[in-house]
């Protein structure tokens, strides 16, 4: 199956914000000092990180109500022989970074004005038509969110500072560049990087997949001869879902794909892509979790696939060597690499992979 439309790269890294002001943090000490003998006190993101043993048995959600406003959220670890508890200051699990408010909406802007132009609109003539790229913008931004959200949600459940969403506008044929998060603090264990790895493309993965199908519904079928546009490579979801949706396909007919379905497939090979087993890509997360050190040998046969594959599509080089000099291929340690993983961790892997197979594209685009 060949579909009409446009293909994009996308980026989904990793990385944090603010420090926290130093009254408040001598504060914060002071009024702890009384339930937990603080052996070192650390910083990521907004958290104020302090490593001690706690006195009593006093709740750590008593000790947050009678913070007198200081305390936020406290959240407590063991790791070693201590204890690490994390402290978020009040109102600062709500506040949302400039930086980050204003790309995204330049990300709007920029996906509508290339959703508009899929459809025959020229906003720069007539600024109004740009409301046509609400069903392509709508879509895509949910599913770069959501994967992004994944990834957030799970790095605060493993006490991993992670900032929000960063998107990327772009004066591209879709209009950005994808999103990505940032962690400045360390994933520690095993289970973590299983989680925070899986979590994003298994999130976006499940909002592509109806808005695959919603688009495929709205997509119309044009004779395959003289049809303008790229044509892009279908996955085995691709092809499942053509199935179901046109039954009746015939060899000499093709879709002309809508833009919420364009949208999803962009998704899916984002998805894709970032579930390569490589670096610090998702995929690269989840097997060194998964394998340790034996994961590098899956790395490098999963680069040198990419480059082989380049023989099928150039876009595979370009792929292949990005994530060669901007990711890396080895995955760097963790501090707890010999925790045995549970059945759990071991079946969100077999998830990703599961997700990786549906959603692999072997020619992105067809000549």
């Amino acid at each position: 199956m060949q579909y009409c439309v446009i293909f994009s790269g996308f980026f989904d890294g990793l990385l944090l914000i603010t420090m926290l002001d130093v009254t408040t943090k001598q504060n914060i000490i002071l009024y702890l000092s009384r339930w937990i003998e603080i052996i070192r006190v650390s910083e990521d993101d907004q958290n104020l990180v302090i490593e001690g043993r706690q006195r009593d048995t006093t709740s750590l959600r008593t000790i947050t109500r009678h913070s007198g406003g200081l305390i936020f959220s406290i959240k407590k670890a063991k790791i070693g022989a201590s204890d690490h508890f994390y402290i978020k200051t009040a109102g600062a699990g709500r506040q949302i970074p400039m930086i980050n408010l204003i790309l995204f909406i330049l990300t709007i802007f920029t996906t509508l004005l290339a959703g508009a132009m899929m459809e025959g609109a020229n906003p720069f003539y007539n600024p109004l038509t740009i409301v046509k790229g609400i069903p392509f913008s709508l879509t895509l931004m949910v599913i770069l969110g959501v994967h992004e959200l994944g990834h957030f949600i799970f790095a605060r459940k493993h006490h991993v500072e992670a900032t929000l969403p960063y998107f990327i506008p772009a004066p591209t044929l879709i209009g950005t560049f994808g999103a990505f998060i940032k962690m400045r603090s360390p994933v520690r264990q095993r289970r973590a990087l299983v989680q925070i790895g899986a979590a994003g493309p298994i999130f976006g993965f499940l909002v592509a997949t109806p808005a695959l199908f919603i688009g495929l519904y709205l997509s119309s079928v044009v004779p395959l001869s003289g049809t303008e546009g790229i044509r892009l490579g279908d996955s085995i979801l691709m092809k499942i879902a053509t199935n179901i949706v046109y039954p009746g396909l015939g060899p000499e007919q093709d879709i002309l794909l809508h833009p919420v379905g364009f949208a999803a497939w962009i998704g899916m090979l984002v998805t894709m892509l970032n579930l390569l087993p490589i670096g610090q890509l998702d995929g690269g997360h989840i097997v060194y979790a998964l394998l340790g050190e034996k994961s590098k040998y899956i790395a490098w046969g999963a680069l040198f696939a990419t480059i082989a594959l380049a023989f099928l599509s150039l876009n595979w080089l370009i792929w292949g060597a990005l994530v060669f000099f901007l990711v890396k291929v080895k995955h760097p340690p963790i501090s707890d690499n010999y925790t045995p993983l549970t059945l759990h961790e071991k079946l969100v892997g077999l998830a990703a992979l599961t997700v990786f197979i549906l959603t692999f594209i072997p020619v992105p685009i067809k000549s």
